[in-house]
């Protein structure tokens, strides 16, 4: 078993929380919002299709590399390719990669041969560029309006890439993410397709995440805690599933890091304040204002990691126990220093110094269960 090998050559990865991408609009734009899209369906997809084009208005300056990532301050492009990698947002990819890995070295049963390493990269395409590509995508088409008002020159406001190339790209990467999912229980011999079933329940919580009527995401509560599942367990579920047995424990303790995953995307939740607001979405921090949200936030992380602290010492593995509290001191720390001060001023900073904790705990996590 070489399970801290792979572990030791991955852990530089980075857990980012979704990317945002709503602020409140100026009022520029306000007198001046383009027409609304028509809702259309994928029955509908052969609709009259128009040409990508550039904005007419681009922003007076933009990276290409933030483009390549889908974050903001992107560069326009009128490059078809380089805007379907953008809807992708392959910056919310890693958080996927990281509990296929997780996954796989809770298992106990990876190893450094040609087929783990082929069969685990499969699964983190399936659930990085594929599900996590046509999650972000399906919720920029659902965001179309809005984003039309507060942020015209995204690709779809903006006319880049046409309503039909759209709907093809949501279409090529769900079916493309369920086929590797089947590809990957018949590889692994399963005699049921669990890591279909997986790719399939994933895509519809995306689903309803980002469509109406349920639209998680205007719930603070609910929407942020499907966020945590399908950025911490799903993939971790699937990575589990591929090399050994999803088992009971691993299922309550993976549920557990999920409630982490809530308060990770609160974070985000800050900076748009003002424009929720407007809009009528109920984030915490618009719900139960900036100061508690920023309590609720932190607490959701400390707490989950205390509690796995707490089950890990209880099932006699004191040595991970101990790890895994002794990384939520300096995250701890870490919050009253950046975040707790101000959580719009300092996410950025707290982000990068606080997170990689976290991650080493999924990490602790992943090892102890594994013995």
């Amino acid at each position: 078993m070489a399970t801290s090998h792979l572990l030791a050559a991955t852990a530089a990865a980075a857990f980012l929380p979704p990317v945002r991408l709503r602020s409140p609009p100026p009022s520029s734009l306000r007198l001046n919002r383009r027409r609304p899209f028509q809702v259309v369906r994928a029955a509908e997809a052969d609709a009259k299709e128009t040409k990508p084009k550039a904005p007419e208005k681009a922003p007076a300056a933009g990276s290409s590399f933030n483009q390549l990532l889908g974050i903001k301050g992107a560069k326009q492009e009128s490059d078809i390719w380089k805007i379907r990698l953008q809807l992708t947002k392959p910056v919310t990819w890693p958080p996927l990669v990281w509990g296929v890995l997780c996954g796989a070295a809770a298992s106990g049963n990876f190893h450094w041969t040609v087929e783990d390493v082929a069969k685990s990269i499969v699964c983190m395409i399936m659930s990085g560029p594929c599900l996590t590509g046509y999650t972000q995508t399906i919720n920029d088409w659902y965001d179309r309006d809005i984003d039309a008002i507060n942020e015209p020159y995204r690709p779809i406001p903006s006319g880049a890439i046409s309503e039909n190339e759209v709907i093809t790209q949501i279409w090529v990467l769900l079916l493309a993410g369920l086929g590797l999912g089947a590809l990957l229980d018949v590889w692994a011999g399963h005699d049921s397709p669990i890591i279909f079933y997986l790719a399939v329940g994933g895509s519809l919580l995306s689903y309803i995440y980002s469509a109406p009527p349920l639209k998680l995401k205007q719930n603070g509560w609910i929407g942020n805690f499907a966020l945590g599942a399908s950025y911490i367990s799903l993939p971790w579920w699937a990575g589990q599933a591929l090399f050994g047995t999803l088992t009971p424990d691993i299922v309550v303790l993976t549920t557990l890091y999920s409630i982490a995953g809530l308060g990770i995307a609160i974070v985000n939740d800050f900076k748009s304040v003002e424009g929720d607001r407007a809009l009528g979405l109920q984030s915490l921090p618009v719900a139960f204002g900036m100061e508690t949200a920023k309590w609720i936030c932190v607490g959701a992380i400390d707490i989950t990691q205390l509690s796995v602290a707490a089950y890990l010492f209880s099932t006699g593995k004191t040595y991970y126990a101990l790890a895994l509290l002794g990384l939520t001191i300096p995250q701890v720390v870490l919050q009253f220093q950046y975040f707790l001060k101000d959580p719009v001023k300092y996410d950025v900073k707290y982000q990068a110094s606080a997170q990689p904790f976290f991650v080493f705990g999924l990490l602790v996590t992943a090892l102890a269960t594994s013995h």
